[in-house]
């Protein structure tokens, strides 16, 4: 339950919690320096930095690596690898499908290079699909060491990559946007509509550290597998190690640094620093203390994540509310404290998110791919 009430705390600034943090953070009279700080969190950094909203992803990816382990022991336990590898492969190649319809799937054509439109190859999605899928193919045929040394070998690699290797005819390493061998590699050789024209921040190269993102989740995941251990002292590691990966992803940021776009190795290590802290948090409350009903919305969140992921890009729920909730409701609460009206919304907005969840929680409707 722990795991899903994370992944639901993730999924909750995606689908409506940033808008109620701006919103309330807009609210006349309770302008505040915490509040801006909070609003400012959840903008991602333009380039170069790290700020809270730049968690989401790589948690997720994280979260997904950890929910392999304990889905997929299940049909090792025999010792017949196939159903497990039947079912890496076809979730794999489903969520990357599913990405593709996603961002429009061939509605656009193959692609325009006049209006720039066409099929995204890589999206959050796919990157989703492509991590599962690699990561639970290792994990199916390695030992631990040996994910230890891929997870070694995808971050140190990558890392001398960015470092070392210039852009042909350039000169000189960077890691400015479109001047780095990542986004050159894309340019050349990602067909089809990118998101940033000539380059993806989900392309080609940028996806195997992505992996090793994905790899942490899996060591996070035999840890909590481990029955020899006691509970308290897996929440106690958990913490220790990614408080430890937070300082250690700091520090390389000086040297390598920290750009989500181009998922750098030292971002690696600081996204999953906080992701092993915040998994913790939750573990040791709802598991260890076992105090849980305050996290249950996050469940119910957290237990549809695809579902309610694909929904908000087709329904607008604050479009909803502001059909009940806008106009003069909006104005005559604008008219009380400016910006209450669309605090409003944004809650209303929020609370239909939460009803569904919940109406598919309770009639335990849950889409799996």
């Amino acid at each position: 339950m722990s795991l899903d009430a994370f992944r639901g705390f993730i999924m909750f600034w995606i689908v409506g919690g940033e808008a109620l943090a701006h919103a309330l953070a807009n609210l006349n009279g309770l302008q505040s320096e915490a509040l801006d700080t909070v609003a400012t969190q959840l903008k991602h950094v333009e380039w170069e930095g790290f700020r809270f909203y730049d968690l989401i992803f790589p948690s997720f990816v994280f979260i997904v690596g950890t929910s392999l382990v304990f889905s997929l022991r299940k049909l090792l336990a025999p010792g017949d690898r196939r159903d497990a590898v039947r079912r890496v492969i076809w979730r794999g190649l489903l969520l990357w499908l599913v990405g593709i319809i996603y961002y429009g799937g061939i509605s656009k054509g193959w692609y325009d290079t006049g209006t720039n439109q066409g099929v995204r190859l890589l999206g959050v999605l796919q990157r989703i699909g492509i991590c599962y899928l690699v990561t639970g193919l290792l994990f199916i045929y390695l030992p631990v060491r040996g994910l230890v040394a891929a997870f070694v070998i995808l971050l140190g690699g990558y890392w001398a990559l960015l470092s070392f290797v210039a852009v042909p005819g350039q000169g000189a390493v960077s890691f400015e946007e479109g001047r780095n061998i990542t986004n050159w590699f894309d340019s050349k050789y990602l067909p089809f509509f990118k998101w940033k024209v000539t380059h993806d921040p989900e392309g080609v190269l940028s996806t195997f550290p992505a992996v090793a993102t994905c790899l942490l989740g899996v060591f996070a995941g035999l840890l909590l597998k481990n029955e020899r251990m006691v509970k308290v002292n897996k929440a106690l590691i958990l913490g220790a190690v990614g408080a430890a990966l937070i300082l250690a992803g700091n520090f390389w940021g000086g040297y390598h640094p920290v750009i989500k776009n181009l998922w750098t190795s030292s971002f690696v290590v600081l996204a999953g620093g906080w992701s092993l802290v915040l998994l913790s948090f939750f573990y040791l409350v709802m598991d260890v203390v076992r105090v849980k009903m305050w996290a249950m919305p996050l469940v119910w969140i957290g237990m549809n994540p695809i579902t309610i992921y694909l929904l908000s890009s087709v329904v607008d729920f604050n479009t909803i509310a502001g059909r009940i909730l806008g106009g003069p409701v909006a104005d005559w609460a604008d008219g009380m404290v400016p910006g209450l009206g669309a605090l409003l919304v944004a809650l209303g907005g929020m609370g239909l998110v939460l009803w569904l969840c919940r109406a598919l929680y309770k009639r335990e409707i849950f889409f799996r791919i």
